[in-house]
């Protein structure tokens, strides 16, 4: 069994802005030390933004909480330095079966074209990429990055004006104040900080409960992922099966509204439940059980003032289909450049105001999937059972009807359709490519297309000649040149060129697309770059 959790990562430690006669001022605060607050820092440090990370614990989480990580956060977490500990502890997979009772009623493969450096998904525990991003951060901060993490720091208090906030942080030897430009709750779901600046959540919250029981075990099924409605060992509810790293098994039972949860957290409860499933044979261990209840909601804007929300303070959706942690992740992704180029002096206090826009869409995209997810698996009437329970029978022999099955629509990449930071586009390219999209992936010269895009702007042409670089206003899109003339089938065509013979790419510093021409116009790029900073 890991005890990764047990172990102090950053125990509390003195700070000298606990000494100073006034408060000291940063650039970021970030509070929370979970994936996505440490993602932010990471993100930060690397752009040269000065940032603390306040955290009331000094360990990553118990229990293995968020498991599923999909490919674009996985190519996020490249761009941070993290990508490859992530994938060789994770358990990776692409496969799903979806059952009805004990038949198998079909499959689908997430990630069925070749040609990505990383899989539709791994599994892996939260407190393992917790980990590896604490270890980052570290590495960065013996790089000189300016990065520090300070557990045991609990914010008490937060107030604000136009230029900034104070925070009051709690620690053991009693509190302090500190100032901050910007400040980024990153501090989940029930959020100090939301609570505290008197803000809510608007949604819903759906009548059904659900166990998680991470199981150790040695099991020879197979590594996919497994769901069930109405199994035999579950009647009239559903199940899920997940493999993680280390012989632990995720399974989740679904449970119904009107139950008792102590009783249902019984481990002998537990264990009925798991041996109507895996039968009396098998020998396994229980690491770590919850219950939670399905909610779809989020804050009606993520930015109030000098605070910024991202992750689960922000939003909250159901756990099936992966878009929790996942989500966090863009919004960190999304986040990190505009606070840069505005802490610069190169765009506006309001280009913060993008960020709002494009993560609020990215969670309405969340929420409107998972909601459709949970009314399909959670019935709510029994006519809604009989027209669900039809789709999967004749999901069995007809492929027509398997795309209304819905298990979990599991997590994509969000595009920023309608973003005012989107510049023009040439519709003889393929769709997936448009402004606001990300980037596709793709073999490349040397390597893969996105390791070399790093955390800027980048001109990218393919079969065009251009400059260098392009500069305006204090910014540069660094160019990276490519050519299909002797590949002129390849997945990079395939992706980025369509109908059009050559193609230039303005691409975001969170590997977005920000606009698209089949040839090189300086003044149009400088046009779409000006768009792309909020100017």
């Amino acid at each position: 069994m890991s005890k990764v959790f047990e172990v102090p990562l950053y125990p509390y430690r003195r700070s000298a802005d606990q000494d100073a006669a006034t408060p000291v001022r940063h650039p970021v605060v970030v509070v929370g030390a979970g994936p996505v607050g440490l993602a932010l820092a990471i993100d930060l440090a690397l752009q040269d933004v000065p940032v603390v990370v306040l955290d009331e614990n000094d360990k990553v989480s118990w229990g293995s909480r968020a498991i599923c990580f999909a490919k674009r956060p996985l190519e996020i977490l490249d761009r941070l330095g993290c990508g490859d500990p992530m994938v060789d502890k994770g358990v990776v997979w692409n496969l799903g079966k979806v059952y009805f009772d004990e038949r198998q009623v079909f499959g689908f493969n997430l990630l069925p074209e070749q040609g990505h450096k990383r899989p539709a998904f791994i599994n892996l525990q939260q407190y393992y990429l917790e980990q590896f991003l604490v270890e980052r951060v570290r590495q960065l901060q013996a790089e000189g990055k300016p990065v520090e993490l300070r557990g045991g720091n609990k914010v008490l208090d937060v107030k604000q004006d136009a230029a900034g906030a104070e925070l009051t942080v709690g620690t053991p030897e009693g509190p302090y104040q500190l100032e901050a430009d910007w400040v980024v709750a990153c501090d989940g779901a029930a959020s100090p900080i939301r609570t505290l600046l008197g803000l809510d959540f608007t949604g819903r919250v759906f009548e059904d409960n659900f166990l998680i029981a991470d199981v150790v075990m040695e099991a020879k099924f197979p590594t996919e992922r497994w769901f069930w409605f109405d199994p035999p060992f579950n009647r009239g509810q559903s199940a899920l099966l997940h493999k993680q790293p280390d012989n632990v098994w995720r399974i989740d039972f679904q449970l119904g509204w009107d139950i008792d949860r102590d009783a249902e957290l019984k481990p002998e409860n537990i264990d009925r439940r798991l041996r109507a499933m895996l039968g009396d044979e098998i020998s396994y261990e229980l690491e770590w059980s919850s219950i939670y209840t399905f909610q779809c909601r989020r804050m009606d804007r993520f930015r109030e003032g000098r605070v910024v929300f991202a992750g689960d303070s922000a939003h909250q959706v159901s756990p099936f289909g992966a878009r929790g942690a996942n989500s966090g992740l863009q919004d960190t992704d999304n986040l990190a450049w505009k606070l840069k180029l505005i802490l610069d002096g190169k765009s506006p206090v309001t280009f913060i105001d993008s960020y709002d826009l494009e993560r609020v869409h990215g969670a309405d995209e969340n929420i409107l999937n998972s909601s459709r997810s949970t009314d399909f698996i959670t019935p709510k009437s029994e006519i809604s059972r009989i027209f669900r329970d039809a789709v999967l029978d004749l999901s069995e022999r007809y492929e027509a009807t398997r795309p209304m099955v819905n298990s979990g629509r599991l997590s994509v990449p969000c595009t920023y359709d309608g973003s005012p930071l989107n510049g023009p586009d040439c519709d003889r390219m393929p769709q997936r490519t448009r402004p606001g999209s990300p980037m596709v992936d793709a073999p490349v010269p040397g390597g893969w297309l996105l390791d070399q895009l790093g955390s800027r702007f980048y001109l990218l042409t393919i079969d065009q000649d251009a400059p260098d670089r392009i500069k305006v206003e204090g910014v540069t899109a660094k160019r990276l040149a490519l050519s299909l003339v002797d590949d002129a089938d390849s997945y990079l065509a395939q992706r980025y060129l369509g109908e059009a013979g050559s193609a230039v790419y303005l691409v975001r510093p969170d590997q977005h697309v920000a606009a698209r021409w089949d040839h090189f116009d300086e003044t149009a790029v400088k046009m779409a770059l000006l768009t792309a900073i909020g100017r």
